[in-house]
């Protein structure tokens, strides 16, 4: 088992090395631009973090990609919202799971069928994964050209999920007076071609905010 995993582990990096020399010239936080990587997208307290993951969503379905989300069972997103923001719903799978280990386990037999473009994760207040598990959703991301996005709730300050994730994007919303708002994306951590660098999407707020 232990050599097993080494070589894994060897494989792994090796892909990792191919997808430098594939990284993309231009760095923007899409769908297009993200494929065939395990992400994770972070934000804190009142941060743009679902608004940002639909619109790697609404990206993907326009693109032809079948898209499932992986959520808790207690809570999702608010479906008016998500539809209002271009996402097609009647193509959005959902699977409410209870705990995280079971989301894991889901999230890998999707990826392993290659049906997907976009798996959507949500992991909430989880800080780490184990390493074999990143393993596995690192290659079949890269594998199938699949985008792998896990939404977890943390600061900037705290720690990525691991370090087979490729790119860490974090959430922030900034409000204007003419009721816009900027959600930005920091990058913190981007194997192919280094943190650092940052996407924005001008929004308007859903009718409670306006």
């Amino acid at each position: 088992m232990a050599n097993a995993g080494l070589s894994e582990l060897v494989s792994t990096s090796k892909m990792w090395v191919n997808r430098r020399l594939m990284a993309p010239t231009k760095m923007e936080w899409t769908f297009s631009g993200l494929c065939g990587c395990l992400v994770e997208l972070s934000g804190a307290t009142a941060s743009p973090l679902l608004t940002v993951a639909c619109k790697l969503v609404r990206q993907a379905q326009q693109h032809g990609e079948p898209v499932a989300w992986i959520a808790q069972s207690e809570s999702i997103f608010f479906p008016p919202d998500v539809a209002g923001g271009g996402v097609d719903l009647m193509a959005l799978p959902v699977i409410r799971l209870a705990d995280n280990f079971q989301r894991m386990r889901a999230a890998d037999q999707l990826a392993r069928s290659g049906a997907f473009g976009l798996l959507v994760i949500d992991l909430c207040g989880c800080f780490e994964l184990p390493v074999t598990v990143q393993i596995r959703l690192a290659r079949q991301a890269f594998s199938h050209a699949t985008l792998i996005l896990c939404l977890t709730k943390k600061t900037d300050c705290q720690p990525s999920l691991g370090s087979f994730v490729s790119v860490r994007g974090h959430t922030k919303c900034i409000r204007h007076r003419d009721n816009r708002f900027e959600c930005q994306v920091h990058v913190i951590k981007d194997k192919r071609c280094g943190p650092g660098w940052r996407d924005k999407e001008w929004c308007c707020g859903p009718a409670g905010v306006r």
